[in-house]
C-alpha cells in the first residue's frame, strides 16, 4: 500500500471516528432535548393539508388539547429517556493489527496507523485540559515502557533543549528542558 492509500485509509478511519462520535452525540442531544409532555402531543399529531398550505393571514394560536392520561404516559417516556444509560465507549482487539472502538452501537475499526494519528489527536487535546494528570505516578498505573528509545535533541535560542523521544505506543513525544532542569536530570540519571 503506498503514502497515498494509507493516507486515505487514515482519512476514512477518522471520518468513521468522527461519525460514531457525532451519532453518540446526537442521541444525548436528542434526550437532553426531550420536547415537554404538553408540546409532544400537539407535535405527534399528523398536519392537515389546509394547516400545511400557507394561509392568506396568521391562524390564531391554538392551545394543545391533551388528555391526562396521555399526558402521564409521555411524562413517563421522557423520565424513562432522561434516564436511559449514557453512551460508552467500548474497545477491542479482534487482531494484533487492529482495534475496534464502539460508541451507541456504532464500531469503526482503526489500523496501526489510525491509532496513532488518534493517540496524537487525543494528547494534543488533553494537553490543554483540566486537571492536569497527577503530579505523581498513581499508585497502581499500568503502562507500556521502551526500553533505549531513539532519541532527537534540538538546542532553542533560549537555550533550552528539545528532546524527542520515539515510545512504541505513543510515538514521538516531545518534551522541552531548561539548562536547569537539563542538569538535574543529568544528576538524577547518573546518581548511584
Amino acid at each position: 500500500m503506498n503514502l497515498q492509500d494509507q493516507i486515505g485509509a487514515l482519512d476514512v478511519g477518522v471520518d468513521q471516528l468522527i461519525q460514531a462520535v457525532s451519532a453518540a452525540l446526537a442521541s444525548c442531544a436528542a434526550i437532553a432535548a426531550a420536547p415537554e409532555p404538553t408540546h409532544a402531543a400537539a407535535i405527534a399529531e399528523p398536519e392537515t393539508p389546509a394547516v400545511a398550505a400557507a394561509p392568506e393571514h396568521e391562524p390564531e394560536p391554538q392551545a394543545a388539547q391533551v388528555e391526562p392520561a396521555e399526558s402521564a404516559e409521555s411524562v413517563e417516556q421522557a423520565v424513562q429517556e432522561a434516564q436511559a444509560p449514557t453512551p460508552t465507549l467500548e474497545v477491542g482487539r479482534p487482531s494484533p493489527n487492529e482495534i475496534t472502538m464502539t460508541i451507541s452501537g456504532q464500531t469503526v475499526s482503526l489500523n496501526p496507523m489510525q491509532v496513532g494519528q488518534l493517540i496524537e489527536e487525543l494528547a494534543n487535546a488533553r494537553a490543554s485540559m483540566q486537571p492536569e494528570p497527577p503530579p505523581a505516578i498513581p499508585q497502581g498505573w499500568r503502562f507500556a515502557s521502551t526500553k533505549n528509545p531513539m532519541i532527537a535533541v534540538q538546542k532553542q535560542s533560549n537555550g533550552d533543549r528539545l528532546l524527542v523521544m520515539r515510545h512504541t505506543g505513543h510515538g514521538w513525544v516531545p518534551f522541552v528542558f531548561s539548562p536547569d532542569m537539563i542538569v538535574q536530570m543529568y544528576m538524577m540519571l547518573t546518581q548511584r
